[in-house]
């Protein structure tokens, strides 16, 4: 049977509950098994947690806990997180499982029968909060390098050799490019190796909880030394089968772990035993709330699921509210250095790249389609450069994926739509339209073409927003990577559906709800609109001080809690305005795109059913007081004078 593609998160230590920090390097992985089976590959994705160590006793203890039942319910808050996520793992391995305790007995007589394990007295400090043993020299005042409080340790325990394996990890990693990422803490580990390696204390004193030396009931493994073994026990290692997974072909993590531990510890234990040596081994940045990493216990974290309900509550369906976060995510990640991540950023990129961007195209394509072309794909090629620029961009996602700068491949997607927002202004449908135009139809299956790339580009992504909008084009979802970007992708005479928003725009600076205005109780009959007084007798200099411009709606669509508004973006000249109309009832937002309109361009802003309008249309009263757009009667340019 061939190897599959064998990729892995960190095992969470079960000390708190999972915040954005974590679910990032699980959302990677997430992301890169999609894309790999998009490819066509057989993909095999491991999560887990980190069980074992003294920390977890003592804050089982604190919680007035046994260590297991604390373990099972804060390993659940893990499971329950990724199921929260859309995260589809394939294996979630516990550190306290029989397997692993197997696997890790294994591999330590393995090392001990081979020379490089063997016994000495430790005395040091240790930091129980991270589990590590701190050279006296790496104490800052009295406390470990990461701010913890340490203990003095003295006991007879069991050392590993990693001072043999310097001279061989300098030399695979010179060899292997890729096998540390990225370059600059690649570089890192270097430098560290090349200070010396010094062998390491791999054993404690058993405190009840564990897993036990083989032959010495009286030690434990040492957290660390046990927990990278979990790689290869969740292949089923050192029994029959476990080639057809291992060597791993990518370890992801933070960049806590990366130096001392995945990319030194773990290859010289692997080297030791003979055994393949993971293909790539990838850190990531830290996300930050100003100046601090994100953690619990400073009171700084983000909840994926309270991120979820702020969308959900914004509007979101709760499936896309799911993708609005793994978006977030994604579109943030400290590749090289930290990002800070603060909800108002994730409400920036929400309505900058969702709503504005992915959401507006779409919305655009699908309404002009419907009113241009009958709501059918039309019988017309793909623009040749359009074509040839979205096969570009799916290459360059596709080599982004390669080198797992995720943050970079999700930013192809998003420019085939910003791209094609700017086809759209530049191409104006609606004037096509207007002059019978043949390139009318090309325009527009160029247009739906964009969609259905985005949509196979953000699918590993945002699998749930992707389903949307092939359901909105009325065909099936892309799932393969060699039908992205393929006019046949697209076929010819489609019906399409509906456009429906996905990503209802948030009110970013008002954070509160505004109190409901009340609605006078309506009469069993409508009273007749009441004529206006005649206004006062006004002078020229007055009149011009109102600046009327003529503008082009290129989008619409109804404020669902109104009865009368719908919101219109509108462009006068080269300025793209919302603007708030009581239209509702007299004109289908489809009938209004590509529409000249008249616009009082220079009125203060104001505030409707918390959506901001930026100017004002002219009507006329029809002889039931429903409005009349006023427009040119032919066709003006976009942003001249009405005077």
């Amino acid at each position: 049977m061939p190897k599959k593609f064998y990729l892995t998160t960190p095992i969470y230590y079960v000390n708190s509950t999972p915040h954005v920090g974590s679910a990032l390097t699980t959302l990677l992985c997430d992301v890169v098994t999609r894309y790999t089976r998009l490819k066509g590959k057989e993909a095999f994705f491991l999560t887990g947690t980190d069980e074992n160590g003294l920390k977890v006793m003592e804050a089982a203890s604190q919680s007035g806990e046994s260590p297991q039942a604390f373990v099972d319910r804060i390993s659940q808050a893990f499971v329950s997180c990724w199921s929260d996520l859309d995260i589809q793992y394939d294996d979630f391995i516990r550190t306290t499982e029989p397997r692993h305790q197997e696997a890790v007995q294994a591999l330590f007589s393995i090392l001990q029968s081979k020379g490089f394990i063997y016994q000495d007295k430790y005395e040091g400090w240790y930091d129980v909060s991270s589990e590590t043993f701190v050279k006296e020299s790496d104490l800052v005042d009295g406390k470990s390098p990461d701010g913890n409080e340490v203990r003095w340790v003295s006991e007879d325990n069991y050392f590993f050799k990693l001072s043999a394996f310097e001279d061989r990890l300098l030399q695979h990693i010179q060899a292997n490019q890729t096998f540390l990422l990225p370059e600059s803490r690649k570089n890192e580990v270097v430098s560290f190796i090349k200070q010396g390696l010094r062998d390491i204390c791999i054993t404690r004193t058993n405190p009840g909880w564990g897993i036990s030396v083989p032959g010495d009931e009286g030690k434990v493994v040492y957290v660390w030394f046990d927990a990278l073994i979990n790689y290869l026990s969740a292949t089923g290692w050192p029994n029959s089968g476990w080639q057809e997974l291992w060597p791993a072909d990518v370890h992801w993590m933070a960049k806590e772990i990366f130096t001392r531990f995945h990319a030194t510890l773990w290859p010289a234990m692997l080297m030791a035993a003979d055994l393949p040596l993971p293909k790539t081994v990838i850190a990531h940045g830290w996300f930050t709330f100003g100046e601090s990493k994100m953690s619990k216990s400073k009171g700084n974290a983000l909840y994926p699921a309270d991120l979820v309900s702020h969308f959900v509550a914004a509007g979101c369906d709760p499936a896309v509210a799911v993708d609005v976060v793994r978006f977030s995510l994604a579109r943030s990640l400290p590749y090289e250095g930290d990002t800070n991540y603060t909800l108002e950023e994730v409400e920036r990129q929400y309505n900058s790249d969702l709503a504005n961007d992915l959401g507006n195209a779409l919305n655009r394509s699908l309404s002009m389609a419907h009113k241009f072309c009958g709501g059918v794909v039309p019988d017309a090629p793909v623009e040749p450069e359009i074509l040839e620029f979205v096969q570009d961009l799916k290459a360059r996602a596709e080599s982004e994926f390669e080198v797992y700068r995720l943050n970079e491949a999700l930013a192809c997607a998003l420019e085939v739509v910003r791209n094609l927002n700017k086809y759209i202004d530049s191409r104006a449908p609606w004037a096509l339209a207007k002059t019978n135009d043949p390139s009318l139809g090309e325009v527009i299956r160029t247009m739906l073409f964009c969609m259905r790339t985005a949509e196979g580009l953000i699918r590993p992504f945002m699998p749930s927003a992707a389903d949307v909008i092939a359901s909105q084009l009325n065909l099936a979802p892309l799932t393969a990577w060699n039908q992205i970007a393929q006019s046949s992708s697209l076929p010819i005479g489609t019906v399409l559906n509906e456009p429906r928003p996905i990503f209802p725009r948030l009110e970013i600076k008002q954070k509160e709800k505004e109190a409901p205005i009340p609605k006078p109780e309506k009469s069993s009959k409508e009273p007749k609109k009441a004529m206006p007084e005649t206004p006062a007798i006004i002078e020229f200099p007055d009149f011009v001080k109102v600046q009327l411009k003529i503008g082009r709606i290129i989008e619409a669509e109804p404020i669902e809690k109104s009865e009368k508004l719908l919101k219109l973006q509108v462009m006068v000249g080269e300025e793209k305005r919302q603007i708030l109309a009581g239209i509702k009832k007299k004109y289908s937002p489809i009938d209004l795109i590509g529409r000249q309109v008249v616009v009082v361009a220079n009125l203060k802003p104001a505030k409707l059913m918390g959506e901001e309008s930026q100017g004002m249309l002219l009507a006329a009263d029809d002889v039931d007081g429903s409005p009349i757009l006023l427009q040119p009667e032919t066709e003006a340019p976009d942003g001249t004078s009405v005077h």
